[in-house]
Order: structure tokens, then C-alpha cells, then sequence
């Protein structure tokens, strides 16, 4: 299912989600019950399917274990702004960045986190690199927010054959991500400049959807995509787990509960062992390069999830960095959280919020379909309904999902977008109304 609330939006802070504004780097409270706004949210990227209401728990918690606002605060203080920490058994050690990439060392695999909606995170992730590419000129960039049906756009894109808005259509961007795009672009330009390979890691999202419907043994496509079966979650990794699981109201007594925790703990093992295997795979296809992987910091801290994988490929080089915030009450980062930690000031750079039309959808034959309108929504007041086909937005045919979001995108405040809809056989003109500011 793909989204036409057509931009990549800061959501409120009380979302468990990734996209969530809460910044720091380790896992939230397990006391903290997840708001209702969090599983909406989940649907919105794509982890829930209505027919099963316990895989829909199960998927929206396995949102809120990669989440911003998933991570717990520390008593202590965050690094400064700008200073980079090692984690210590008492205290953090203050260093300079040059003594971080001696403790890197050759390490063939360096992770680097983000909340994928911070604006500041990636250009955190830009600068960090191209530090690591003096250190080593030969690097491959690995990243999560592609899946491997992506590859041939992403190399295109760098070795110049697409522009920016057919690069993001080819690699099917709105459909499988959605966040902000020109908030990684600078991270692609960077790749594409200096003609560092950037390799798709992830699965299409369908699957992972599927595991944690049927478990992994009932999803053979996984082998088909040449996905092997995950390493067992580490017994922290797994309390973890079952905590963030319990935060939903899902507390395991019944067999049914405890059957779609187990396929909601498969699920994302098999999205770490995705990634694992596509970091894996890169530093076969490219012997001496050192592999920089952009992933979600859910992914990264304490090793627990895709350097976990990585090891059990027999990948045991890997370094990790993470940002964090110095608006969080953070206490001493314990050793393993990461080899080191960056402070960051609070983000008031993320762009400005773009238009939203406040509806999901999916491609249809030649059309684009209205899967669920959002109460409340621009949408909801211009009289979309489900189950309408969108024919035409802004005087122009509409055969996917991308022209939706292209044309709302452009929308400036207070404009109006005229829509054509088919609805029970019936052609009907709607017009949205966008609010004078945002």
C-alpha cells in the first residue's frame, strides 16, 4: 500500500515511530504505553493489515522498537553539541573526531543511525562520511531506505543517468519510504559526485508485512530473494522485544499472543538479516572498500540488530556512530552502545512541512485508488472517499501514485487543487482545499 498524505511530514512527538521528534539513541521506557496515534501511524508505513488485528499490534510495535520517541532517557548529560563520546564503564570520554576514527581503525563496516525524519541527522551522516572516505578513499554506501528492486536506479543515479525526480520515481521512493526526500539528497549527491556505489539493503516491505503474519518459514519468498534465516535474537535484544510488545496491551497469555510475538520478533530479525546480508554481499562485490551503512538507529544501537546479523555471517569488523541530542536527559552511554556518540543541539532545521492531502493509496490498472482518508484531513473536507478512483488531479490524469504526490506537493497555502473521481460508476468533481498556512 502506498501513501498519498503525499509528503514526508515531522510528526508530533508522541508517535512511536522512527519519524518521531524525540532525540536520542537507546531504547524508550518500557513502562510507556504506545498512543494510539502510533499504530495510524504504522499503517502509514505500510505495517498493517486490517484482516488480522494481532499481526497489526505486532507490526505497530515493531515500529516503536526503531522509534525516536521509542528510546529511553539517560540520567546524565548528552554529549555537547558538536563533541563526540566514547562510551566507558563510569563516565563518557570527550574526544576529537580524530581519535574516534583511530578507534574505528580498518574496521571494513561502519553503521551510521538516524531518525530519519532529522534534518540535522543526515547531514551529520554526509559530513561523517566524507571524513571516513579520507581515511578510505574506496567506500560503498549501503542503504535502508532502498529495497534491492531499486539497485539498477541507484546506479543510474550515480553514474549520472537520471535526475533527481526521475531517480526517486525509478527507485520507487514514495512507495516504499516516503520520508522527505530532500533530506537525503545531499547524501546521494555526495555518492554521486565522487562515484561511490550505493547498494539497496532492504526487502521489499511486503515481505516483512508477511513474516509477521506467517513467521519466517511461511514466507518462501524470503529464500526466492536470497534471504537466509536470522541469527536468534540476543536474550537482551529479546526482553527488549517482548517489552516493547507488551507496551501494546499484548502481554503474551494466550498461545495466540505468544504465536504473534514470536512471528513480530521474526519480522524484524528478518529486516536486520536483510540488511546484514545486503552489507554482506557488498564487501564481496567490492573487495577492499570499506562499507558505510545508513540505517535507523533502532537498527544500530547496542549491536543488537544488524551488526548481530553481520557477525553471524561471519562479519565481525563493524564500528557504529550514532547521534544524539542534547535536549535529552541522557545518563553515562554503556560500553557497546555504540563505538562512539555524537552530540547534537536540538534539530530546528528539518524543512519546512510541505502540503499533505491526508489519504492513502494504491495503483489501480491506470488509476490511482483511495484506500483510507484521514478524519479531519483536507481530503476528508474536499469529500474524497474510500473506495474512490482518482482520474484526474490538478487538471491531469493520475496513473500513479507519484503524480498524486507530485502535483499536492507543488500546492502553495490557501491554493486549491481541483480533483476527478470515479465513484460507483459515477464521474464526480471534488476540490481540495489546501489551509492558508502550515
Amino acid at each position: 500500500m502506498a501513501t498519498g498524505d503525499c509528503d514526508s511530514r515531522r510528526p508530533d512527538d508522541t508517535l512511536s515511530n522512527e519519524t518521531a521528534a524525540a532525540r536520542s539513541t537507546r531504547p524508550a521506557s518500557f513502562t510507556r504505553r504506545i498512543p494510539s496515534a502510533a499504530i495510524e501511524r504504522a499503517s502509514d508505513l505500510h505495517m498493517i493489515r486490517p484482516s488480522n488485528a494481532m499481526a497489526a499490534l505486532a507490526r505497530a510495535a515493531l515500529l516503536s522498537v526503531l522509534t525516536a520517541t521509542s528510546v529511553p532517557a539517560w540520567a546524565g548529560a548528552c554529549p555537547a553539541p558538536g563533541q563526540w563520546m566514547l562510551p566507558a564503564p563510569d563516565a563518557g570520554t570527550a574526544v576529537d573526531f580524530d581519535t574516534v576514527l583511530r578507534t574505528i581503525g580498518e574496521q571494513r563496516v561502519v553503521l551510521l543511525g538516524e531518525h530519519h525524519d532529522s534534518a540535522d541527522h543526515h547531514r551529520w551522516q554526509v559530513h561523517t562520511a566524507g571524513a571516513l572516505m579520507g581515511r578510505s578513499p574506496r567506500l560503498v554506501l549501503a542503504l535502508e531506505m532502498f529495497p534491492r528492486s531499486a539497485q539498477p536506479a541507484l546506479d543510474r543515479w550515480v553514474a549520472g543517468e537520471l535526475g533527481e525526480r526521475d531517480f526517486l520515481r525509478a527507485s520507487g521512493w514514495s512507495r516504499v519510504w516516503r520520508f522527505d526526500p530532500q533530506l537525503y539528497m545531499p547524501l546521494f549527491h555526495f555518492a554521486r559526485l565522487h562515484r561511490i556505489p550505493m547498494v539497496a539493503l532492504n526487502v521489499e516491505p511486503e515481505l516483512t508485512h508477511a513474516v509477521a503474519q506467517h513467521g519466517f518459514d511461511g514466507v518462501p519468498e524470503l529464500a526466492d530473494a536470497g534471504i537466509s534465516r536470522p541469527a536468534p535474537a540476543l536474550p537482551a535484544y529479546r526482553r527488549y522485544l517482548r517489552e516493547s510488545f507488551g507496551a501494546h496491551g499484548v502481554h503474551g497469555a494466550s498461545a495466540a499472543d505468544e504465536q504473534a510475538f514470536e512471528r513480530f520478533v521474526e519480522s524484524q530479525l528478518t529486516w536486520d538479516r536483510a540488511m546484514a546480508q545486503g552489507i554482506a554481499d557488498a564487501l564481496g562485490r567490492h573487495p577492499g572498500a570499506r562499507v558505510v551503512g545508513i540505517l535507523g538507529s533502532g537498527h544500530v544501537f547496542n549491536g543488537w540488530g544488524v551488526a548481530h546479523q553481520l557477525g553471524s555471517l561471519g562479519v565481525s569488523d563493524v564500528a557504529s556512530l550514532l547521534p544524539s541530542d542534547v535536549a535529552e536527559d541522557c545518563a553515562t552511554v554503556a560500553p557497546g552502545h555504540a563505538t562512539a556518540v555524537f552530540g547534537m543541539a536540538e534539530d530546528g532545521g528539518t524543512p519546512t512541512e510541505r502540503p499533505r492531502l491526508g489519504v492513502w493509496l494504491e495503483p489501480v490498472d491506470r488509476f490511482v485508488s483511495v484506500q483510507r482518508v484521514i478524519d479531519g484531513s483536507v481530503a476528508a473536507d474536499a469529500g474524497l472517499e474510500q473506495g474512490d478512483l482518482l482520474l484526474e488531479v490538478g487538471g491531469l490524469p493520475c496513473e500513479n501514485v507519484e503524480d498524486v504526490i507530485e502535483r499536492v506537493q507543488v500546492q502553495a497555502p490557501g491554493s486549491w487543487l481541483p480533483m476527478r473521481v470515479r465513484r460507483a460508476g459515477r464521474v464526480i468533481d471534488l476540490v481540495a482545499r489546501f489551509p492558508a498556512s502550515r
